[in-house]
């Protein structure tokens, strides 16, 4: 089952016209959210980075999308599910109705929420390495979860091919962006850096929860910046979030190997967050 404009249908009832603006041009955003034990976790942050989105690409927002809503329509998604999990990966999607060219007919939406039964586990071995056949340019669009992903796409199929877990990309730049399906953070000493917004990184709603914890503890210091390769290289611990997996740490680097004391540690307040928030 998935919600399409409100109404929950079968999945095998809903198809996509030739005029889908998403399809067509990629005129389309998206949030992938997490489902758990019946909660939805950090809805709130999912919700404003959603509006905020909208609102940049000039999108109709309708009267209905309220936090409360949206929150009603995916827990009644999940819900359908006859599933022995408790968790689910959620993607929302908004894509401008059909018309036009690169010129719409309208600004006005249409929505589609889908779930499936989340199983994902932490990885003991996790290798990464950078991606260097096309950059990620920075600016303020880069930031927004669009449908365009043909960048994280073939550095997905690289990093297959070359027997790796995932793949940092950099901008026009050389500077650290973010990874294929999340943000990166690498530790040294006593410092966190994770690349700043103008480098182009998605506004990840974990990224920003961690630099709030981050900023509270008098043990370390987080810094939003422009980090090179190079500081990756040196760094003694890499990990990267996102809303589904939490913070994944990376245990390889090129060829070097990495800790994963503090990240690990992170994970375990992420996880008391996401029930207290």
């Amino acid at each position: 089952m998935v919600i399409l404009n409100g109404a929950l249908v079968a999945e095998e009832n809903t198809s996509v016209s030739i005029q889908n603006r998403g399809f067509k041009y990629g005129d389309s955003i998206f949030e992938t959210i997490k489902v758990a034990n019946g909660k939805v976790i950090f809805w709130e942050e999912h919700y404003f980075r959603l509006m905020a989105s909208m609102r940049m690409l000039r999108m109709k927002i309708p009267m209905e999308f309220t936090l409360e809503f949206l929150e009603e329509k995916i827990l009644k998604l999940t819900n359908e599910h006859k599933s022995s999990s408790n968790e689910f990966r959620v993607r929302l999607t908004v894509f401008r109705e059909d018309g036009g060219f690169y010129t719409p007919e309208t600004n006005s939406i249409n929505y589609l929420i889908e779930a499936s039964p989340l199983n994902y586990i932490t990885k003991t071995d996790y290798k990464v390495d950078v991606y260097k056949d096309f950059y990620h340019y920075s600016g303020l669009l880069s930031t927004v979860k669009t449908n365009n992903k043909m960048l994280n796409t073939l550095a997905s199929i690289f990093a297959k091919e070359n027997d790796l877990d995932n793949c940092i990309l950099i901008n026009e730049n050389k500077g650290v962006v973010e990874v294929t399906n999340g943000n990166i953070f690498i530790l040294k000493d006593n410092v966190v850096k994770t690349p700043a917004i103008t480098e182009g990184c998605i506004k990840g709603v974990i990224r920003k929860k961690l630099i709030e914890v981050l900023q509270k503890n008098e043990e370390y210091k987080i810094e939003e910046t422009s980090i090179s390769p190079f500081e990756v290289q040196k760094a003694d611990e890499v990990f990267i979030t996102n809303a589904i997996i939490g913070i994944q740490p990376v245990t390889q680097y090129k060829k070097k190997k990495l800790k994963v004391d503090f990240s690990l540690k992170l994970a375990k307040n992420l996880t008391v967050l996401e029930f207290t928030n």
